[in-house]
């Protein structure tokens, strides 16, 4: 395993501080997380471990900018100008920024750069067009009682207000950038809240969102802990709108206490996607297609296709050639250009993953890859493939969020509405066939946010993603954006017919 190690990027990065009203500060406490290279187990910075003054403080910041006559007065333009001059700023140390999340998270580098940025700057660019695309609409009135006068409405698309973003640790800066541009493009204020474990890109963004000139406070950033920080996120009675991504657990726990104060949410959560190859698929796709689906970024993403079905005819086929295909894919540091796949984000990833495997050996699962760690130093999984596992056994049912995949055989394709759908989540499924009139059959049939033909994991912030059931409530990207930052507010008018006499 080549463990060559870029340059830490010579940017400024004010890690140990908190961006609250528009200016640097200490936590009140005073303490400190470590931040920890998930390739070689060493710490090489520290963030500040904010507390419930902390969150006091950023929500207030938040508040009086929203309510602010600068903001309130601002032009749509001019919002998405400065989002605009955000993105061009982002471009310019591109590559710095890349570097910067591979130190943090581990992922290789080149998915940082090309996946990671490229996302973080398109979606600066689709927001800042959409400040001004805000719009409502004009209604005729058809009253009850006619008594003279013509009655008329409108309705008008008002920010929500102070909105908590909670962002989680597997696509740092592009989820940051998920919360904060739509909440910007459409008049609201932010507090954001990165993961504990990998802050250090949002922190930089904070000091490039200083340079670009957002007012103080429209954008404020808080590092530490899910408890206090974003309990006290969500618990504030100025945050009305709390936009988290994560684990369905965290945002069970989340829908609960907004219930409380009627909190508006949007909750992108956990997945258990199936990834449904047919007889007929281009198997030349279909094969590398199926095994990127799940162990791209290591598994770490909540639309990974972590459920393989295969048509029986070529159910042999296809399983062993994403098993061949997964001993091909080299592990290693984020710098080193041979590298496919990186590290699991944490020790705690790693114990997890490696954990639920175990179980489900110990369940009857059969090991056709991996299966084990890799490597003395860093937290490295073999990309795994596992056959023999039951519907109801814990590898089906549980979200491992790791390279680990679960092959089942379908002697039947009418089964397949059954088995895709027999899981509590719902965010995403791919289908692989040259017949699109079972792609589209299919697509219609199964419960998840988006169905993939013959691709998998293919997002653009025009296409609104979320997910059913487990995985999550509302959607975010496209249309549906507006929809989640802003509410409806109608003005009803009754207008004298005589007043022009």
């Amino acid at each position: 395993m080549n463990m060559a190690v870029a340059e830490f990027p010579k940017i400024n990065i004010p890690a140990g501080k908190l961006l609250v009203g528009g200016e640097w500060i200490d936590s009140a406490s005073g303490e400190m997380i470590d931040v920890i290279n998930p390739a070689t187990e060493q710490v090489f910075a520290q963030i500040a471990a904010g507390n419930a003054e902390d969150v006091e403080c950023a929500v207030a910041a938040a508040d009086r900018c929203f309510e602010s006559a600068e903001w309130q007065k601002m032009r749509p333009l001019d919002r998405g100008r400065l989002l605009e001059k955000l993105a061009l700023l982002i471009e310019a140390e591109a590559d710095d920024l890349a570097n910067l999340e591979s130190w943090d998270n581990g992922k290789p580098f080149a998915v940082s750069r090309y996946v990671d940025l490229a996302f973080t700057i398109d979606a600066l660019r689709y927001y800042s067009g959409w400040a001004t695309k805000m719009a409502g609409e004009y209604i005729a009135l058809s009253p009850f009682v006619d008594d003279g006068g013509m009655y008329r409405a409108y309705t008008e698309r008002r920010p929500i207000g102070v909105v908590a973003g909670i962002t989680p640790w597997n696509f740092p800066l592009g989820q940051a950038i998920q919360k904060l541009a739509p909440a910007i493009a459409f008049g609201c204020t932010i507090v954001l809240k990165p993961s504990e474990i990998t802050s250090l890109t949002t922190l930089r963004l904070g000091e490039l969102i200083r340079k670009a000139g957002f007012p103080a406070g429209a954008i404020n950033i808080l590092t530490g802990y899910g408890d206090p920080v974003g309990t006290g996120l969500v618990n504030h009675p100025k945050v009305r709108k709390i936009s988290f991504t994560g684990s369905t657990v965290t945002g069970q726990n989340i829908l609960r206490s907004a219930s409380d104060q009627m909190k508006r949410v949007t909750l992108e959560l956990g997945g258990k996607s199936p990834t449904i190859v047919l007889k007929d698929a281009d198997m030349a796709q279909a094969i590398p297609g199926a095994a990127m689906a799940i162990f791209g970024n290591s598994g770490q993403v909540c639309t990974a296709g972590s459920r393989l079905f295969v048509e029986a005819d070529v159910y042999d086929q296809v399983v062993e050639g994403v098993a061949e295909f997964s001993k091909t894919l080299n592990i290693g540091h984020a710098f080193d250009p041979q590298t496919v796949l990186g590290p699991l984000v944490s020790s705690q990833q790693l114990q997890k993953v490696s954990s639920l495997v175990e179980k489900g050996i110990s369940e009857g699962a059969e090991v056709l890859s991996g299966g084990e760690g890799y490597g003395d130093t860093g937290y490295f999984y073999r990309p795994t493939v596992l056959g023999n596992v039951g519907a109801d056994a814990t590898l089906s049912k549980t979200e491992i969020f790791g390279p680990v995949v679960i092959a089942n055989k379908l002697e039947d394709v009418r089964e397949l509405k059954a088995a895709a759908n027999n899981t509590p989540f719902g965010l995403g499924a791919s289908v692989w066939t040259q017949n699109l009139n079972k792609a589209h059959v299919l697509a219609s049939q199964i419960d998840s946010g988006t169905v993939w033909i013959n691709t998998h994991n293919i997002l653009d912030t025009a296409v609104p993603f979320g997910g059913v059931k487990m995985s999550g409530l509302g959607r975010e990207f496209g249309t549906e954006a507006m929809h989640a930052f802003t509410e409806p507010k109608a003005t009803v008018m009754r207008l004298d017919p005589k007043g022009l006499e």
